[in-house]
C-alpha cells in the first residue's frame, strides 16, 4: 500500500495570515494570466515578483504543529526565537517577578502557544510605538498585549506580545475565565517582534541570555 502523505504536516499555513495571502495570491493570478496574453515585459516581471512576495509571505505565516511531551512541572516557551534579557522585575499584578524576553526574527515562527496548563485572569491590550523589538524600550512602549495566568498551583505568570518595527498586528486568541492547555495556541504577532514572560521570584529559571528556544520545545524553568 502505497504511504500517503499528509501536506498539512509540510506546510501548515496560520490563518491569521489568510487576509494578507489571499489577495496577493488573487493579485498574482490576474497578473500572471495578462502576462500570458500580453507582451509587455514589465508585466511578466512584475508576475514574477507577486510570486515572490507571496512564496515570502506563505512561509512566514507557516504554523507548525507541534507535539510536547507533556509535563505539567515543565513551563515551555511560548515562543521561537532568542532570548535576549533576563531580569529582575516588579509587575503590578504578580509583584517581585523575573521577566524574560524572547525576540522573534522575521525568519522565526511567529505562532505563540500556552506554555503551561492554566486559567486566563485577564487580558489587556495596550496601544504604543514601534521600537524595535530587540530593544529593551520596546518592553514598555510598543504596542502590545499582556495576558495574565493562573496555573493549577495557584502560580501567576504573564504572557506579553509585543509589536516591533515591522511588525504592527497583534493577534490574542485568549479571553478572561477560560482554561487553557500547554501547547494550544495562544495568538500570532504579524511580521518581526517580541514576547516576555513574567513569572515570580520563586520561578527557577532554566534558560540563559542569548539562548535559542523552540516554542513548546525548551523548557523555559519550573515553579519551586
Amino acid at each position: 500500500m502505497k504511504k500517503i502523505i499528509n501536506i498539512k504536516k509540510i506546510i501548515n499555513i496560520a490563518p491569521e495570515g489568510y487576509r494578507i495571502i489571499f489577495p496577493v495570491l488573487v493579485v498574482w493570478i490576474i497578473t500572471y494570466i495578462f502576462s500570458t496574453y500580453l507582451s509587455y515585459p514589465w508585466i511578466g516581471l512584475l508576475s514574477i515578483y507577486l510570486f515572490s512576495l507571496l512564496l515570502i509571505t506563505c512561509y512566514f505565516f507557516r504554523d507548525p504543529i507541534r507535539k510536547i511531551l507533556y509535563n505539567e512541572q515543565n513551563f515551555l516557551s511560548p515562543a521561537d526565537g532568542r532570548i535576549v534579557s533576563i531580569k529582575n522585575w516588579d509587575d503590578p499584578d504578580i509583584g517581585k517577578s523575573t521577566k524574560i524576553a524572547i525576540f522573534l526574527s522575521v525568519f522565526n515562527v511567529h505562532r505563540q502557544w500556552i506554555p503551561l496548563n492554566a486559567t486566563v485572569l485577564d487580558s489587556l491590550y495596550n496601544p504604543g510605538r514601534f521600537f524595535g523589538a530587540f530593544k529593551n524600550k520596546a518592553s514598555e512602549k510598543n504596542e502590545q498585549t499582556a495576558i495574565l495566568f493562573c496555573n493549577n498551583n495557584e502560580n501567576l505568570f504573564k504572557i506579553k506580545q509585543i509589536a516591533g518595527f515591522v511588525a504592527r498586528r497583534i493577534v490574542n486568541h485568549m479571553n478572561p475565565d477560560s482554561d487553557v492547555s500547554q501547547g494550544e495556541k495562544l495568538g500570532f504577532i504579524k511580521f518581526g517582534s517580541r514576547v516576555e514572560i513574567i513569572v515570580p521570584e520563586k520561578f527557577d529559571v532554566k534558560v540563559k541570555k542569548g539562548m535559542k528556544v523552540k516554542g513548546c520545545k525548551t523548557i523555559i524553568g519550573n515553579f519551586k
